[in-house]
């Protein structure tokens, strides 16, 4: 069957996907055409979750080794790629870690089951690290010596470097140390999560050779910067790192004692909270104290230098109580998510991105009341081209309008500075009615949302959790407003969080709008979070659990029918991850009917693209770059009367079936034109952050042909919207 062509709604969205590679061996492979039941069924049509993952932050990584891109931006995403790791492994490999103690041995639809997965990750991951090392220790390091920011270790310190680094050892380093030995007296140390620590191997002096080592451990104190300055001039920075600088004088720890050898590591450990919603009187209190024990969790995986002997490694295998697999060894330094500092040098602006400010729209600075420009027609933002301060304002103004009686929220992750909540309090000091549903277990954000839900209940917000068992993870604001003699809705939904630090850096997609039937649907959701209301239909908007994963696959069958009948039939879907089985068997099925199929998956996913019989019709491309593509975007085409979706929800089956998500249309023309001749045209068409999946499971980064040819989809949005917002308002309806 080959690919069957179908007309857009905008002929701005191009096909741009290269013809399907021969398929490599190294993964399992669908063979040959088969029955559209048979082939559905195959674990080989499904990617493994875990290891596509992987594949995404290999393309993180592939930034890092990119020489166009700003050198200091490079390190960025070298660091990125081991932030990404830790939390991967707390969570993820955490779970399967569990699932492989309880002796589960049931396979997901890839058909790999926990122990394959794990011992899958380990392989990987190690190649990764030796990656990482490489291009830190070969390139990434070089360069930055020669462009002025040196990293030396304690063998390159020059002579006159000794005494003045070990005065600052004596007077910063050593009164925080804290020197653990491990013998019959003393326990074998806890070594907290994600803390690097340097273990010493130790004899005393008056042993001979035969004696087995002693061991102790030395924190690295996190209160102190880990790149420790030894000469700062305009030109140069030199640094050294507080693990180097505590091995040079690591006898000043241990007198009496003669110093085998020293070398770093760090654990991270299960970080997943487990929390029975159902028992749990007060969840934020039951909360508060699982944070606590996140440090004590069981450990997932060791970060060991390279310069560690065997038997250093066998015994800390033994006392952590993990697999010889669960033992990564890095050839430079361990932990390269501490390099981000780095990137936060003052000056060096010709090693970074050229400066970006998101652009405010003329409409947004014509200086009128925001509820009537929202009154005047539907509104879009797409961050971070267009600032976060529209949605800052829509609050901001709704907090101090004595028009205004109630505002409503909900709060998945924000900034420990936020705007939104500032406004929200200084509303409550106003006497409105504040509602904000603050999401405890938002992951590695809970701290941040406790803080901020006990100063909103002491300030007067009302402050509510959500329901029991799911995470609230949509993004949506209602305030209610007197007009007159009636009251008036308005509401702004998103598909990202209410962040304005992310704001910048993520890109996103927000509605601002007063349509009637709109704003009755969103006033019935927060009803159903903070009561027990649950509304018999929905008018406009589509929510999960209860009806978006119905919704979606009736509109994919839709699709089907619209080929079958020779109509136009065409998908084309932007989303974080695609994951859930009988999303990814239902595109298929439109595949196999000759649906045209365009999918921009970020990161994670399941699907298998161009297999013959099955999934020749379905492109799949991957945008990482300069932004973090984070936007859920749903266009089915229904026969030349296309449909547009945004969404919070990516296809995964927590989003589908554990989460409270919102999937809500756009109806305003001009603005689903935007969506498709702009953002998702800009998207298809790039060949600079683009990369394409293949058939086999491997990821082919798009080049240009020629460097005129260059198509950068960041700059391009980027350069579009500072053009649009360098013209004068045009006020006829508020269209944006």
């Amino acid at each position: 069957m080959s690919a069957k062509k179908t007309t857009q709604s905008s002929n701005k969205i191009k096909d741009n996907a290269a013809p399907a590679p021969k398929q490599d061996n190294h993964k399992r492979k669908p063979q040959g055409r088969r029955r559209r039941s048979e082939a559905l069924a195959e674990p080989e049509m499904y990617f493994n979750r875990e290891w596509s993952w992987l594949d995404f932050n290999s393309r993180v990584l592939a930034l890092a080794a990119t020489p166009s891109i700003p050198l200091l931006e490079r390190v960025k995403f070298l660091s990125i790629t081991a932030t990404n790791l830790d939390e991967f492994f707390m969570v993820r490999v955490a779970g399967l870690k569990e699932q492989v103690r309880a002796g589960t041995r049931k396979a997901g639809a890839d058909g790999f089951s926990p122990l394959e997965q794990l011992e899958g990750i380990s392989r990987r991951v190690r190649e990764m690290a030796a990656q990482q090392a490489r291009l830190w220790l070969k390139d990434l390091q070089p360069q930055l010596a020669r462009a002025g920011i040196e990293i030396v270790t304690r063998r390159d310190l020059a002579e006159d470097e000794l005494a003045p680094l070990q005065r600052y050892f004596v007077k910063q380093v050593l009164p925080v140390l804290t020197p653990m030995a491990v013998d019959p007296a003393h326990p074998f140390p806890h070594l907290p999560n994600k803390s690097l620590s340097l273990c010493v191997m130790l004899r005393a002096k008056d042993n001979g050779r035969a004696a087995k080592p002693l061991y102790a451990f030395v924190e690295i104190p996190t209160i102190l910067p880990r790149f420790v300055p030894l000469k700062q001039t305009r030109e140069r920075s030199r640094f050294i790192l507080l693990g180097e600088v505590i091995a040079q004088h690591i006898d000043m720890l241990f007198p009496g004692s003669k110093v085998i050898e020293t070398f770093t590591l760090r654990v991270t450990r299960d970080s997943d909270l487990e929390i029975d919603e159902e028992e749990a009187e007060d969840l934020l209190k039951v909360i508060e104290k699982e944070l606590r024990q996140r440090q004590w969790g069981n450990v997932v995986r060791l970060e060991i230098s390279s310069r560690a002997p065997a038997e250093a490694v066998k015994y800390l295998v033994e006392m952590l109580d993990i697999e010889p697999r669960d033992v990564v060894a890095a050839e430079g330094p361990v932990n390269y998510g501490d390099w981000m500092a780095l990137t936060r040098l003052p000056g060096y602006d010709d090693l970074r991105y050229p400066p970006f400010t998101p652009q405010i729209r003329p409409l947004w600075r014509a200086g009128l009341n925001v509820f009537d420009l929202i009154a005047a027609g539907d509104l879009l933002v797409h961050h971070p081209y267009e600032s976060f301060a529209s949605v800052a304002e829509f609050i901001e103004s709704a907090a101090t309008d004595p028009h205004v009686l109630a505002i409503k929220m909900t709060l998945y992750r924000t900034s420990p500075e936020s705007p939104i909540m500032r406004s929200l309090i200084k509303a409550a000091n106003n006497g409105k009615q504040v509602v904000a549903l603050v999401e405890l277990k938002a992951r590695f954000d809970e701290a941040n949302n406790i803080q901020w839900a006990r100063l909103l209940e002491r300030e007067g917000v009302h402050v509510v959790y959500g329901i029991v068992g799911l995470k609230t993870h949509c993004k949506a604001s209602l305030v209610v407003r007197r007009e007159g003699k009636q009251l008036r809705r308005y509401c702004h939904l998103g598909t990202g969080n209410y962040n304005p630090t992310t704001a910048s850096i993520y890109t996103d997609l927000g509605l601002f709008t007063a349509d009637p039937a709109m704003c009755e649907d969103v006033a019935n959701l927060f009803n159903m979070l903070t009561g027990f209301a649950n509304p018999a239909e929905w008018k406009r908007i589509v929510p999960a659990p209860n009806a978006m994963h119905a919704r979606l696959l009736k509109l994919i069958r839709n699709e089907i029918q619209h080929a079958r009948a020779g109509q136009k039939a065409r998908i084309i879907c932007k989303m974080n991850s695609l994951v859930e089985p009988a999303i990814i068997a239902a595109l298929y099925e439109a595949s196999q009917a000759g649906v045209s199929i365009d999918l921009i998956v970020r990161g994670i996913c399941c699907l298998r693209p161009g297999v013959p019989g099955v999934s020749e019709n379905i492109r799949v491309i991957s945008i990482v770059g300069r932004f973090l593509e984070h936007s859920r975007i749903f266009y089915f085409s229904q026969g030349g009367d296309p449909l547009i979706y945004l969404s919070s929800a990516d296809w995964m089956q927590r989003n589908f079936f554990s989460r409270i998500e919102v999937m809500f249309p756009v109806d305003d023309p001009d603005l689903r034109k935007r969506i498709t001749d702009e953002i998702l045209a800009a998207n298809l068409n790039d060949n600079v952050n683009a990369w394409e999946l293949r058939p086999d499971g491997t990821w082919k980064r798009r080049t240009p042909p020629s460097p005129a040819q260059a198509y950068d989809s960041h700059q391009r949005l980027i350069a579009a919207e500072e053009k649009i917002a360098a013209q004068p308002a045009v006020i006829k309806g508020a269209k944006t």
